[in-house]
């Protein structure tokens, strides 16, 4: 295989690389599952990323002023009549450009090269070979090492101008670059984890091609959004619905930090949490911000309103309609507060995270309220501008955040927890005493897996009560009629897929022994094997 493939002007307009911008590095979704993945990466090379649909025009692109961009992979090939094409234009801006997989094919054919489909695909794990010195995507990494490939067409000709600097044994074209324009392109996935190289090569790409400084870091972040939540509220006053989990807690702290005593958070104890929640609330996440925390107890309330409700959608409707009246009671409070000292309380303030943002569409951050409030949606009536300070992050990114603020672990590293709460893990009706069985045996599980030091290393874990299946036992030389438990221990990336976590026998076997002694109501303890698809990680 040649090493070299002619000149260096793709375009024939003699272009060259530009300084980096000042902007995201665009991330242009192809329609990939792994999009989100490649944003991902980017940023853990401290470079931040946004994603934009392949439907962006290049000259809104620009606009921007992006200090590189990223073309994803995808589902087409590039010579079906309605796939998706990349605006030659795009090469001629001197924005360095990197293509993966079908961005690569998209690179190629609009540069001139040549993409066919060969009657060879590959998909899954693959032996790349490193051509020569490797240029710089590869250089001084294996000659041969693994990648991960998803492709039927392949590149057989790289665009004039361009070095191969990879291939494998069925495909000829694997990696090209041309350095001196800031172009380069893989066709397989360096985002993946079983591409072991890959965020090498994205980082090269990053930082030695396109000659961007890594200034991401959490302290930058807590600086710039601090600043801009500052800028936003000016001098009004804003409150905070606090759940207990990291993101609200989040959002609270950061916007705490920038506005102090005009922030008020309100924290709705519905009688649906689990063992210790409000507590660890009201005592960590204060002490560790100072903010003001407004907490209001409506157990009776919820549990008034879910008497006899079976059904899992019944459920998650009267939980946010309560929620809602609740909040919204808590707001006219709060308002005719600060009615009496001559101010009005102007923002809410949501825990909206990235991935919510692209998965709806992408937003433009100002609206009455987002419908899809954790627990349920907030009414469109309810009249604050939004105040959205993690909504450029992944979840991930606010825990560093949390921890670079001072929140602590029990906070920070909660795992995911359902806005409807423990309803929605009671299968059946929801009473107070099915609540606290399943409370007793949900803090016996968390116990241990903390003791064990599996906390980080699963997802989450619910606990589920089959309330209306009782099961026969034997417990004191008697003849007993229990409920079962399910547990639930899954990991994932984004809970959009997920897996069952294989704990080890030991800790299974403590969690059994501990719950079928400790909670009476109990004799008998199952384990979730499903993964999701098929199965959904919450079972309601």
């Amino acid at each position: 295989m040649s090493d070299t493939a002619g000149g260096i002007d793709p375009a024939g307009q003699g272009s060259a690389r530009g300084r980096p911008g000042s902007g995201p590095v665009l991330v242009v979704d192809f329609g990939a599952q792994y999009a989100q993945l490649i944003a991902r990466r980017i940023r853990e090379a401290q470079i931040y990323s946004e994603v934009v649909p392949h439907s962006t025009p290049v000259e809104e692109m620009l606009r921007r002023d992006p200090a590189a961009i990223v073309l994803s992979g995808g589902p087409s090939s590039v010579y079906e009549q309605d796939a998706p094409q990349v605006d030659e234009t795009l090469f001629r801006s001197g924005v360095p450009v990197f293509g993966i997989c079908y961005g690569f094919q998209a690179m190629t054919k609009a540069l001139g090269g040549t993409v066919e489909r060969t009657g060879t695909r590959e998909f899954g794990r693959t032996d790349l070979s490193v051509c020569a010195a490797g240029g710089t995507l590869h250089q001084e990494l294996p000659r041969h090492h693994p990648v991960w490939m998803s492709h039927g067409d392949s590149v057989s000709k790289a665009p004039e101008g361009f070095r191969v600097i990879a291939e494998t044994a069925d495909t000829p074209v694997a990696a090209f670059e041309n350095p001196e324009l800031g172009l380069a392109g893989v066709q397989y996935h360096p985002e993946v984890a079983h591409s072991p190289h890959g965020q090498e090569v994205l980082r090269r790409f990053l930082h030695d091609i396109a000659g961007i400084r890594p200034t991401w870091t959490t302290t930058s972040i807590v600086d710039e959004t601090v600043a801009a939540i500052r800028e936003q509220v000016g001098n009004a006053r804003a409150i905070c619905a606090l759940s207990g989990g990291v993101d609200s807690a989040v959002a609270g702290a950061l916007v705490n930090r920038a506005i102090g005593d005009r922030l008020t958070c309100v924290f709705v104890d519905h009688g649906l949490l689990r063992s210790g929640e409000r507590a660890q609330v009201e005592r960590d996440f204060v002490a560790a911000t100072g903010a003001r925390l407004v907490v209001v107890d409506a157990v009776r309330q919820f549990g008034d309103a879910l008497a006899g409700v079976t059904d899992p959608e019944e459920k998650r409707k009267i939980i946010g309609r309560e929620f809602i009246r609740t909040f919204e009671r808590a707001a006219r409070d709060l308002q005719t507060e600060a009615g009496q000292a001559g101010e009005r309380i102007e923002y809410l303030v949501q825990g909206t995270l990235y991935p919510d943002v692209v998965e709806s569409g992408g937003g433009t951050g100002t609206a009455n309220i987002k419908s899809h409030h954790n627990v349920g949606g907030l009414p469109e009536d309810l009249q604050f501008d939004l105040v959205e300070p993690l909504r450029a992050l992944f979840k991930d990114e606010v825990r560093k955040v949390g921890s670079e603020l001072g929140l602590p672990e029990t906070i920070v590293q909660r795992q995911p927890f359902p806005g409807p709460g423990l309803a929605i893990r009671v299968i059946g009706e929801v009473t107070q005493q099915r609540l606290a069985v399943l409370r007793a045996a949900d803090a016996i599980v968390r116990e241990e897996l903390t003791a064990s030091g599996l906390d980080r290393e699963i997802w989450q874990c619910p606990v589920v009560l089959l309330a209306d299946v009782q099961s026969v036992g034997v417990q004191g030389d008697g003849r007993t009629y229990g409920y079962p438990v399910v547990l639930r221990p899954v990991s994932s990336e984004d809970a959009m897929t997920a897996d069952w976590t294989r704990l080890p026998y030991e800790v299974l076997e403590r969690i059994s022994t501990r719950v079928t002694n400790e909670v009476p109501e109990v004799n008998r303890v199952t384990l979730d094997v499903t993964s999701k698809p098929p199965g959904t990680i919450e079972w309601e």
